[in-house]
């Protein structure tokens, strides 16, 4: 019989894998559902994960998904992707790692491909309407995500006063290292605030990674960003310069794909790889697919003039961008499963973890609410697509049907 996930155990000082609750075959149906549904950017896929994955699936528990996206948070890299590792390796061992990665990032990587080839994509009232659609769909994800994680990770008012001070830090310093220094503060106080709080001590978390295996990939991470471009350097071949320009954009930025845009606009656009116009229009096509918008380096791949290009560039360019983040998570979780079981590092968690209700809440607002909520249409498609999930307990797809054609709808009105 398969061991139950929450029956499992380990003492923190063990230097070798454990059982895991799952395959990767079921992890990653898991993910590519996830994969071909997920619309809204990082903010978005974290409520997806949890409705599947922690809700329904129920992997974990809501303390420990925020324990992972506090932790993915203060990592370089697709915030939303490393989550997702991090919870196919929980799953399913390393091979549930790259089942999750594979099934949430290749549908939109090969939709940005086609694109990049040269299929069409979709324009005028009819195809702006539904890529509206489908961003309104993120709203009302991460709303019903902000209200159910308010609920069970702010419970009193010492966890309460830290949210609604990540908001007003957010407010006061925009952007990812906003996001890093509301997270950081929330900790701290929580060392203050919540020593005294009564929850149950959390379950460790036994990630089948040996530290020897974290020290191997936290040196490969650092290897890499020095000898990628000294490598790029002492060879002329172009692949050497693609890896190293699409590696260091993935390990030198906080926040996710939109924040990634300029050091990829300056690696491919200005040497002339990819003109400016087609750069954008990729960008743009990158917003209307599922998935993490790292897959943009997927259509870059395709598109580029210089040969590695096509299929070969979009595989070069993808593995390039993604494996800094999941070096680095594989690299620190050995240690994070040991580390987050002391007393002193439960209340700088709770903290962190009420923090981040204030940073999904803030994101909530900006970007979200303020490039999506257009017209008081916009605002009861979004309100109808909440009250589905939260109070019909409608599932993501079923709401993601119900607002693309809505939006469609009254833009045809």
């Amino acid at each position: 019989m398969t061991p139950n996930l929450s029956d499992r155990r380990s003492a923190p000082e063990a230097d070798h894998p454990v059982p895991v609750g799952g395959t990767p075959t079921e992890v990653f149906r898991a993910f590519l559902k996830l994969g071909l549904t997920s619309f809204g950017g990082p903010v978005a896929h974290l409520g997806y994960f949890r409705d599947e994955l922690v809700v329904r699936r129920k992997w974990i528990d809501e303390a420990e998904y925020a324990d992972l996206i506090s932790l993915c948070q203060f990592l370089p890299g697709p915030a939303s992707s490393q989550v997702g590792y991090a919870l196919g390796l929980l799953r399913g061992g390393a091979l549930g790692g790259l089942a999750a990665w594979c099934g949430f990032t290749l549908p939109s990587a090969l939709l940005l491909l086609l694109f990049a080839l040269g299929a069409s994509h979709l324009e005028g009232t009819v195809g702006t309407a539904l890529i509206h659609g489908l961003k309104l769909v993120a709203v009302a994800v991460v709303a019903q995500a902000v209200w159910s994680m308010a609920r069970a990770l702010t419970p009193d008012w010492q966890r309460g006063a830290i949210a609604v001070g990540a908001v007003i830090t957010l407010a006061l310093l925009a952007g990812p290292g906003g996001q890093v220094a509301a997270i950081s503060i929330g900790g701290l106080v929580g060392l203050w605030l919540c020593r005294r709080t009564s929850d149950t001590p959390p379950r460790t978390l036994d990630f089948p990674i040996t530290r020897r295996v974290g020290v191997m990939a936290l040196a490969a991470f650092g290897l890499l960003l020095v000898g990628l471009p000294l490598a790029s350097t002492l060879n002329d071949a172009h692949g050497f310069a693609l890896i190293d320009v699409f590696y260091r954009s993935g390990a030198l930025v906080f926040g996710g794909g939109h924040v990634v845009l300029p050091l990829l606009e300056e690696g491919v656009v200005r040497p002339g790889w990819i003109g400016s116009n087609d750069f954008l229009a990729g960008y743009g096509a990158a917003q209307a697919v599922p998935g993490p918008l790292f897959t943009f380096a997927a259509f870059l791949g395709g598109a580029m003039e210089p040969p590695p290009n096509g299929l070969a560039g979009a595989v070069i360019c993808l593995a390039a961008i993604f494996a800094p983040g999941l070096l680095l998570v594989t690299g620190v979780l050995p240690f994070w499963s040991s580390l987050r079981a002391r007393p002193l590092v439960q209340a700088a968690m709770r903290g962190a973890n009420a923090a981040v209700v204030g940073v999904l809440a803030s994101a909530l607002y900006d970007p979200l609410w303020t490039t999506t909520i257009l017209s008081p249409g916009d605002f009861a498609v979004a309100f109808v697509g909440f009250v589905s999930l939260v109070a019909l307990n409608w599932p993501p797809w079923a709401v993601v049907l119900m607002t693309a054609t809505s939006s469609v709808a009254f833009a045809l009105l």
